[in-house]
């Protein structure tokens, strides 16, 4: 860029800057009057709103927030707490009649069934996600909440019970049911012969006699003839390919021989008993609900 003398560009008549680039001369051309009216409107327009609404952060702002509030007296701060306002006020037209519903009138009524799943999923996703997952689909020592594999029973009023008190939890009204571990009386043979029992079942396969035999000894009572399960004892079903702890033999060996118990929490007290009601129709609408 070169600095040369102003003058008369002999094209356009218009007088140049004095720059140059390459031979290219910059006019002097003033700037378009349209453009010039909107700078000053934008200017005028800034002006005016810096005085109806928060500004500057000085001293005559909300307490520690800071900023001056406008002649208006609008903040997001108010216009976040009357967005609440109205969502406790809609949400109240349907809490009540919630309240007042059995589980059967829910279902009946699409706007409390819709009412309480988005308040259900909405709890589940602060409480009960980190175990059971997003979407209920569980993972090693979490159980599924997708599926028709229930160890309590999976019917609208055993999942309110689950939740409210938990299994395992420390609470009176707690689901309680204990595996033995049989390794502290049953020698590793009789352990192996049981966990080739119990994978045979899963798979379809040739049942081996010994292994049921044993079986039906030792854990037909908590499991079922069969492995069915026993749900009034919590007892895991086991002629199916839904397996808590893994289906291989040896996890099978493993959970036999020391078994694992998870423990889940009691709700009850710790959520409303609006909450929970929410939660037990958002897990009884997952798939699984009997």
């Amino acid at each position: 860029m070169t600095k040369k003398q102003n003058e008369i560009d002999k094209i356009s008549g218009v007088q140049t800057t004095g720059h140059e680039w390459d031979g290219i001369k910059e006019l002097d051309n003033p700037m378009p009057r349209w453009w010039l009216i909107v700078f000053y409107l934008c200017i005028i327009w800034a002006i005016g709103y810096w005085v109806v609404y928060p500004a500057w952060p000085t001293l005559s702002g909300d307490g520690e927030r800071g900023g001056t509030e406008g002649s208006q007296g609008w903040t997001q701060y108010k216009q976040l707490k009357e967005a609440q306002a109205e969502i406790v006020a809609r949400k109240a037209v349907y809490q009540g009649r919630f309240d007042q519903a059995s589980y059967a009138e829910i279902k009946e009524d699409p706007s409390l069934y819709a009412f309480a799943l988005a308040g259900g999923k909405a709890a589940f996703g602060d409480n009960c996600a980190t175990c059971h997952g997003t979407g209920g689909a569980g993972a090693s020592g979490y159980p599924n909440l997708n599926d028709d594999d229930w160890l309590w029973g999976g019917d609208i009023d055993a999942i309110e019970q689950t939740l409210r008190y938990g299994v395992r939890s420390g609470h009176d009204e707690a689901r309680f049911n204990e595996m033995p571990a049989f390794g502290s009386f049953m020698d590793t043979a009789d352990i192996q012969a049981v966990a080739d029992y119990v994978y045979a079942v899963a798979h379809g396969e040739a049942l081996p006699e010994a292994g049921e035999a044993i079986f039906d000894e030792q854990c037909s009572v908590c499991h079922g003839s069969a492995g069915v399960g026993v749900q009034e004892l919590g007892g895991p079903k086991l002629a199916d390919a839904i397996w808590l702890y893994g289906g291989s033999k040896s996890d099978i060996v493993a959970q036999i021989r020391n078994p694992k118990h998870g423990i889940m929490p009691a709700w009850d007290g710790r959520l409303s008993d609006s909450t929970i009601r929410q939660l037990t129709v958002y897990v009884h609408s997952l798939g699984g609900g009997e």
